[in-house]
Parts: structure tokens; sequence; C-alpha cells
């Protein structure tokens, strides 16, 4: 979930190119969400920021280098959300509550953003047909591993392979995204409070 910032080369732009580029990017994540990935072209993104489109051609390489900026700075944040919550956490047990609470929290705090990421990473493809986000779920089932190592050792939970928990982790979270993207009206508090209690007792150890 933390993918790399910016395409090497790019030099650092200034605070009104800055502010340009965030405005852009705003109405990108709002186009994908409303048409989809392939109905989100430049016209309409233009369109949606009231800018031409040669103002997106100065600041982006073009419609992949914008939405591929989209869906890191949409994980960026959503790391640092997460982040600061997890710090907050003292135990594995807790980390993972936490981890799955503070994903899931964000992503329904920012819909338009999260409906825009999800229609991203699941269609855009580069020229030579690679995924450039192939590996962020590698990433996330990487750190949730970690914790449910540190809570083997610690003897919190009980032996299970901790590779392939987080990965159940992981895709049982975006069963319950896929679910609410269908469907606003479903309840993520209570699914997010159901899935967290689901897994906190099926990787604790059992204690006499």
């Amino acid at each position: 979930m933390r993918p790399e910032n910016s395409p090497p080369g790019r030099k650092r732009p200034s605070f009104i190119e800055a502010a340009r580029r965030s405005q852009i990017i705003e109405a990108a994540t709002q186009t994908v969400a409303e048409f989809g990935y392939a109905h989100a072209t430049l016209a309409r993104i233009a369109a949606r920021a009231e800018i031409s489109k040669s103002v997106i051609s100065y600041h982006f390489a073009g419609k992949d280098e914008l939405l591929e900026q989209l869906v890191r700075q949409f994980f960026e944040d959503a790391w640092a959300h997460m982040e600061a919550q997890l710090a907050t956490a003292t135990t594995a047990a807790g980390r993972i509550r936490t981890w799955i609470r503070a994903e899931v929290a964000y992503f329904g705090a920012h819909r338009t953003g999260f409906l825009a990421m999800a229609e991203i990473v699941g269609s855009h493809r580069r020229p030579d047909g690679s995924r450039p986000f192939a590996g962020a779920e590698e990433e996330e089932i990487d750190g949730l591993a970690e914790i449910l190592d540190q809570g083997q050792a610690t003897g919190e939970f009980r032996p299970f392979d901790s590779r392939m928990v987080a990965t159940i982790i992981t895709q049982s979270v975006e069963g319950l995204l896929g679910r609410w993207a269908m469907n606003e009206q479903t309840d993520l508090d209570a699914q997010s409070e159901a899935l967290v209690e689901f897994v906190d007792h099926a990787i604790r150890a059992e204690h006499p």
C-alpha cells in the first residue's frame, strides 16, 4: 500500500504546480468513480476540473501517469491513516484488529477515492501489459504476516501459516469492501466489526 511516490526524473513541483496537480487528481478521481476507468477520458477530466486538456498535459505525461499518481496518492494517504492508528496498538492482536478497522474506516470515509482506486487497480495496464500495482496486495500481505509472526512468537496466536492467514484476511476485507462498493447502504461498520471478531477468534491461541 506504499508504492513509489512519483516517476523518476520529475522535478519537485512548486506550490502552485502542486495545487494544480492536486486539482487535476481530484477531478480524475471523481470522473473515474462516476464513469468508470474506460470512460474517464482526459476531456471529461478536464471538463470536471474546468481547465483545458493542455493544462493536464503540462502537469502529467498522459492519462496513464495521471491515474497511476491518483492511486499512489490514495494508497499513501490511506497508509498514513493506518500507520497512525497502528502506533496506538500495544499487542499483535490489537494491531490486527486495528489494521482491519483502520483500513475499512478510511475507505469508508473516502468512497469516491476508493471507487476510483479500485477501478484503476483492476483495469489499468501499461503498454507492455504489466499491472503497475500488482505488488500492492503482496505488500499488504507481507505487513499482516509480519504481525501474525510476532503474535505467534509471543504466544498470542495459535500455530498457522501466517502468510496464508494474511492472504485470507486481505481477501476478506476486499470482499467486504466489494459488497459495499456495489451497495452503499451496506452497514460497513457492522460488517467490519463482525470480521474483526471472526479473525480474532480464528487466530487466538487457546489458553487453559
